[in-house]
């Protein structure tokens, strides 16, 4: 039986990994056994697992204790969101770099105390954040990493760290750089990005929605249900095949917000585009001016990743996923 861990697992994306893995296994093998660790869980709908676990991973002793199981495969997802980061510097940092730190070292101690048995698959989803402009057209996989924002400079240092520690033989790395994930179902959360998925999934409920930037904003999206399949096909993938370089660009969608409302148009209506309200937000627009648009993720294509090819059909994934096809 293979044991898995979730850091981050009561968040929207852990959940749905989780669900996955409840009744698909991972990568068809159902002989599992699922920890979830984070702050709290949903009261309702909540993922089943062997053990939910509610803690907070910035203190070291309760992630010791969480790691002494030596699970199989760790999916490192918990972090401060973006916007949280910005603005509180040393929460983003405590959050954000120093658990993944206090997790290596452990992990480091228990592969000398197995005389090197002991090598678990660390999955930790990074970030388009990692990476400042100015931009090329399309970032390739060549693409300098240089962060212009606290929480794009903690993803690129846990990259790093997952890096070495994996070229030192304790642990079987990758680092997944995630697009932003739209649509998020839920409440708006503190993330800069959350906009970008306000603006489709309040008005298919019909409710009013603030869209804080110019309708001409480009980004680079994929859906939950593709961030998922990035983290279990991450999971079992021969990272033999990543030749030393283990943090990937997810594929994804470039478009502009003009883009993604014309999907809403034509799936839900002029009345659901009239719920969006414009009210420029100077801060939240800086943000976003330093993040990349478009991406020629070719490693991760030929490594079999996949993710939607527009946004109409990540507009129909949040309504099959989370609307009940309504």
């Amino acid at each position: 039986m293979r044991r898995i861990l979730i850091l981050g697992g009561g968040g929207m994306v852990g959940q749905k990994l989780a669900h996955h893995l409840a009744g698909q296994g991972l990568n068809g093998d159902r002989d599992i056994e699922v920890t979830l660790f984070d702050m709290g869980f949903p009261t309702d709908g909540a993922a089943p697992a062997k053990a939910q676990i509610a803690g907070d991973i910035t203190d070291e002793a309760t992630l010791s204790a969480i790691l002494a199981d030596r699970p199989d495969v760790i999916f490192h997802l918990a972090s401060v969101v973006s916007g949280e980061a910005e603005q509180d510097y040393a929460k983003g940092w405590a959050v954000n770099m120093a658990p993944h730190w206090h997790m290596l070292e452990e992990l480091r101690a228990a592969y000398e105390a197995s005389a090197g048995a002991y090598v678990p698959r660390v999955v930790f989803t990074s970030s388009i954040a990692v990476f400042g402009g100015p931009y090329p057209d399309r970032i390739d996989d060549t693409f300098l990493s240089a962060p212009q924002t606290s929480y794009g400079a903690q993803k690129a240092v846990c990259e790093l760290m997952l890096s070495d520690a994996s070229r030192k033989g304790f642990v079987d790395g990758i680092s997944i750089r995630l697009p932003t994930i739209s649509v998020r179902p839920g409440r708006p959360n503190k993330a800069a990005s959350g906009f970008f998925s306000n603006i489709i999934r309040e008005p298919l409920a019909g409710k009013k929605a603030v869209l804080p930037v110019a309708e001409t904003v480009r980004h680079w999206h994929a859906s939950p249900r593709s961030a998922v399949g990035f983290l279990v096909h991450a999971a079992g993938l021969d990272t033999g095949l990543l030749e030393g370089r283990r943090a990937l660009n997810m594929p994804g969608l470039s478009c502009t917000v003009a883009d993604q409302i014309d999907a809403l148009r034509r799936i839900a209506g002029e009345d659901a585009v009239r719920l969006i309200r414009r009210e420029p937000d100077p801060a939240i627009d800086r943000i976003v001016a330093g993040w990349p648009r478009n991406f020629d993720p070719a490693r991760a294509v030929a490594l079999g990743f996949r993710a939607e090819t527009s946004f109409d059909e990540i507009v129909r994934i949040h309504i099959e996923d989370e609307l009940g096809q309504r």
